[in-house]
């Protein structure tokens, strides 16, 4: 199993199968009773969204918001390019999404205070500051994730799951408490192999359907017991069998067999996107977008670089940035741009000042995000960091902004109230405002 650590060395888990780590935290098998329905002021323009999430912080010179005029030890290695957008500049690598800028809006001015690993990926993640401090490699879940929420509110048609993550889930992408059956189901597996096979989608060799449908039934007989069935006990076997049921499902769906068959697409399509796990996973992501799925997180780790950046970004960057604008390409041929939303972003930016080992650090005053699609209007570069990019200072945001505008792009009112289990009600969103430029 696969196996990755941040910058302090704490390993993060990979491969969790069916969200199960997110039964960890209390009340999470009890399922939310959301009250009021969307608000008509916001009307749907993405039915799916799909997250690539950077994991560790992508620095903002070197991608979206290139500081040429800046001292050298700020501007770095790399000369800015211009995009086919007049007036908006990319970083070096950024060719081939720079080349598509005009379908492209990049927010360059979203700032935080929470400057570590855990918190950052909670906030962006969720909309909502950590309640307490967390440490750098923390996994914590103090409100339900966007892709949770989305799940909850977005069900899908022929057997799939409505919240995916991609090859993990990140650290704060659990569903809290709207229960585990809002949890993301992850696949691991490696789409480049010749054999990509999605563990729980078919049945285990030597055991056909029909064999799991007499097991179903029985299994539903056992499930009348009211240990199981009364749903006010808060019996942590609910979670478990919202996992069977999620499993089964996916086994006897059509749907599902279909989304996952990587294989049958052209070469040249599978070519166009790369032939990187990241690449093929950018295709996964569009072909459940096109089975019905809302909420596809594309988990991409190695973006914490505190040192030796630029080689990292001469190796990494060019497949990386490639994939995305294929997917966003992709999208837009088949006409499925205008209702999906591609989102780019990690927890923060990098520091302006580059360190004695040729990287830079974490910096949360300023940050870039990438948005494509689902009514996104494009050609756009939105707010503005200082000439040396240390901090926003023109149209700052916060990460409630950013929460707000998925949400809203879902039709999901964020400013709409939750409540726990107990009763406790919970803002969506402190500040339900989404980014107006990007509303269309």
């Amino acid at each position: 199993m696969a196996r990755s650590t941040n910058c302090n060395g704490t390993t993060r888990r990979d491969c969790l199968k069916l969200g199960i780590s997110a039964l960890i935290g209390g009340g999470l098998v009890d399922a939310l009773r959301l009250r009021g329905e969307a608000s008509a002021d916001s009307p749907a323009q993405a039915k799916s969204v799909i997250l690539i999430w950077m994991d560790g912080g992508p620095s903002h010179y070197e991608t979206f918001d290139p500081k040429p005029a800046a001292p050298g030890e700020i501007r770095g290695k790399f000369d800015p390019i211009s995009t086919n957008v007049p007036g908006i500049q990319f970083s070096h690598h950024m060719k081939k999404l720079g080349a598509i800028a005009d379908k492209l809006a990049v927010v360059r001015s979203i700032r935080h205070d929470q400057g570590n690993h855990g918190a950052g990926n909670h906030y962006l993640m969720t909309g909502a500051p950590p309640r307490i401090p967390v440490g750098c490699g923390a996994f914590v879940s103090f409100h339900p994730s966007l892709g949770s929420t989305t799940a909850m509110e977005k069900a899908t048609k022929g057997g799939l799951p409505p919240y995916f993550s991609i090859p993990s889930m990140t650290r704060s992408g659990g569903p809290n408490f709207l229960g585990a059956r809002y949890a993301p189901f992850v696949v691991p597996d490696n789409p480049t192999s010749k054999d990509f096979r999605v563990r729980d989608v078919s049945p285990p060799l030597n055991l056909e359907i029909t064999r799991v449908d007499d097991r179903k039934a029985l299994r539903s007989k056992v499930d009348r017991f009211k240990r199981i069935s009364d749903k006010a006990a808060g019996d942590p076997a609910l979670a478990l069998d919202d996992y069977y049921e999620q499993g089964y499902d996916l086994m006897a769906s059509p749907t599902a067999q279909k989304a996952f068959d990587i294989h049958s697409e052209p070469d040249s399509i599978r070519d166009a996107y790369g032939r990187t796990p990241f690449g093929q996973r950018a295709l996964l992501a569009r072909r459940l977008v096109e089975a019905g799925v809302p909420f596809i997180t594309l988990n991409e780790g190695g973006w914490d670089h505190h040192e030796s950046l630029f080689d990292a970004y001469d190796k990494k960057m060019p497949a990386f940035e490639g994939a995305i604008a294929a997917l966003i390409s992709d999208l837009d041929q088949r006409g499925m741009l205008a209702t999906t939303l591609v989102i780019a972003l990690g927890e923060f930016g990098r520091t302006p000042k580059i360190n004695g080992k040729g990287g830079r650090d974490h910096w949360s005053n300023a940050m870039s995000v990438l948005f494509a699609g689902g009514g996104t209007p494009g050609g756009q570069a939105i707010g503005a960091t200082d000439s040396r990019g240390y901090a926003a200072v023109e149209r700052i945001l916060a990460p409630e902004n950013f929460a707000s505008t998925v949400y809203a792009k879902l039709g999901i009112d964020p400013g709409k109230i939750l409540y726990a289990p107990n009763g406790r009600p919970v803002h969506l969103v402190s500040d339900p405002t989404p980014i107006k430029e990007l509303m269309g």
